[in-house]
């Protein structure tokens, strides 16, 4: 049988969707896709793409830190924008949380996405003794 940890978004307070928010096993985190959400309701937080993407990135961290992990662990990045036409403000905010040689690879993907939101990132990251 796999050893798997459940990590938790520390602020989450609604219930929605049948998955963990992370997902510990064998040094490897695998983080579910996160958006701007507010996590005591659930409801879509909307601005522009760079807010959104802002907010995205730290749920993510947040979840991470509830790992013991920060973003310096995350090695590969799944985003979706819901609008290709938002890519540039999406990938400079992006740029200003994950920089130099610390960037994960990544995937970008234009999604229809629930709640109206204009983004959603999941990751993947190593616990640094594994």
């Amino acid at each position: 049988m796999i050893n798997k940890k459940e990590i938790t978004h520390p602020e989450k307070e609604f219930t929605y969707g049948l998955f963990s928010a992370g997902v510990l096993v064998d040094g490897w985190l695998y983080l579910s896709g996160q958006g701007p959400l507010d996590m005591k309701t659930g409801v879509g937080k909307h601005g522009t793409i760079e807010e959104e993407t802002a907010l995205t990135l730290r749920n993510l961290e947040l979840i991470l830190k509830n790992a013991g992990l920060d973003r310096e662990h995350v090695v590969r990045c799944t985003c979706y924008p819901s609008d290709m036409a938002d890519f540039e403000g999406f990938n400079r905010t992006y740029g200003k949380f994950f920089t130099g040689v610390r960037r994960p690879a990544r995937t970008t993907v234009q999604a229809g996405l629930m709640k109206g939101i204009k983004v959603e990132i999941d990751a993947i990251a190593r616990a640094p003794s594994a």
